[in-house]
């Protein structure tokens, strides 16, 4: 398709995308894809975009994979924008709207990512794919492989919500339980992989999760007829979705479907792991690994993030923030959310309502703004979380 290279986020040294890559060869920083958007642009249009199939592929132009063959997909993406107009009233905004990826394929955003990766895996020849996850990568990677007829290796920690780790066995992924966190599991991987002959496809340590990703942006754009929100409020682990939207309004722009307007991006943590809050707060590029990680939403159980300091240049450059949350407050939020609008949201993404109201409380989001908060995943892939 319409791939060029892929360009280091950091250094910006440019890689032959044709190969398989994980990290820049010079900086160990992620590698970012990178299109021709005016050949793109000649046929991916506002207009053509009416007639295409409604999943993340209709952006077919700006995704990385060159030969349909090669697309694995179990119908990811397209998820619905929903207006929230009890909740709106509640917390006292004009509009309150929520991008619900639990309807995604595996029940949450992380479908998008490994939709894209794992096709790209299997157009550039890898067989053996290894992933550490705190629960819904591993379900979508296990899922993927299993479509595309690869191999899964799955690392995960031992307290990882049981319904993942029931996931992955049911999809026929190798899987490995393991004392400790996520940063754990991925030092596990990096022991093994070279031995095992594995492609390593960890957040932001292979360019195309990414790329699957930013569909959540396009998407945006697309159901608001291209007036973007005001605020962005989304949970932040590896923060590959906030680093992915944000590259999806630069070319947008530089295809001219919209403008130079940016939405503010707020990053949203477990005050038991913010380590993108407190680098925030510190006016750090680089966030410090997070001591003692602890919170019952375990996707945001990631206490140092390869992809940190991207994810802080696009929370400055849009005049966003961080903001953290406690686990009360986001196991409550989803009992709110439930009641008021039906919705069964992940702990991850229900913590997005309590960090709404103390950006209200600050004066921070104002009443006339449109706010999008992200759900990314399903509620019952969480039941520990509830007691059950």
């Amino acid at each position: 398709m319409n791939l060029t290279h892929l360009e280091c986020g950091a250094c910006g040294l440019s890689h032959e995308a044709r190969r398989l890559h994980n990290l820049c060869s010079q900086c160990g920083k992620p590698l970012l894809a990178r299109y021709d958007l005016q050949r793109a642009a000649e046929t991916l249009t506002k207009e053509s975009l009416a007639g295409r199939a409604t999943d993340l592929w209709r952006y077919r132009e700006v995704l990385p994979v060159e030969h349909d063959e090669n697309v694995v997909s179990l119908g990811e993406g397209w998820t619905p924008l929903l207006s929230v107009a009890r909740l709106a009233a509640e917390v006292g905004l004009s509009e309150l709207l929520i991008k619900d990826e639990s309807q995604n394929p595996t029940q949450s955003f992380k479908a998008r990512g490994m939709a894209v990766a794992v096709s790209m895996a299997k157009e550039l020849g890898a067989r053996k794919l290894a992933v550490p996850s705190a629960g819904n990568a591993a379900g979508a990677l296990s899922a993927y492989a299993a479509r595309a007829g690869l191999e899964a290796h799955i690392f995960m920690p031992r307290d990882t919500p049981r319904a993942n780790v029931i996931e992955c066995e049911q999809t026929g992924a190798h899987i490995t339980l393991m004392d400790g966190l996520i940063t754990d599991c991925g030092a596990e991987v990096a022991r093994l992989k070279d031995a095992e002959n594995w492609f390593d496809v960890s957040t932001l340590k292979e360019p195309y999760r990414l790329e699957g990703k930013k569909t959540l942006g396009y998407e945006l754009a697309e159901q608001l007829d291209w007036e973007l929100p005001d605020v962005i409020i989304y949970p932040t682990g590896g923060g590959t979705g906030l680093i992915g939207m944000w590259k999806a309004f630069d070319e947008m722009e530089e295809m001219k479907w919209i403008g130079s307007k940016r939405p503010r991006m707020v990053t949203v943590q477990a005050e038991g792991c913010a380590p993108i809050v407190r680098a925030f707060e510190e006016g750090k590029r680089f966030a410090d690994e997070f001591p003692n990680a602890a919170t019952t939403a375990s996707g945001l159980r990631v206490p140092r993030a390869i992809g940190d300091f991207l994810i802080l240049d696009a929370l400055r450059a849009s005049g966003g923030t961080a903001v953290s949350v406690t686990d009360g407050e986001l196991i409550a939020a989803t009992r709110e959310i439930g009641a008021s609008e039906g919705l069964f949201c992940a702990p991850e993404g229900a913590a997005c309502l309590p960090a709404l109201r103390k950006l209200i409380a600050a004066g921070k989001v104002k009443q006339s703004e449109r706010v999008v908060l992200f759900n990314t995943g399903a509620g019952v892939k969480y039941l520990e979380s509830y007691g059950g």
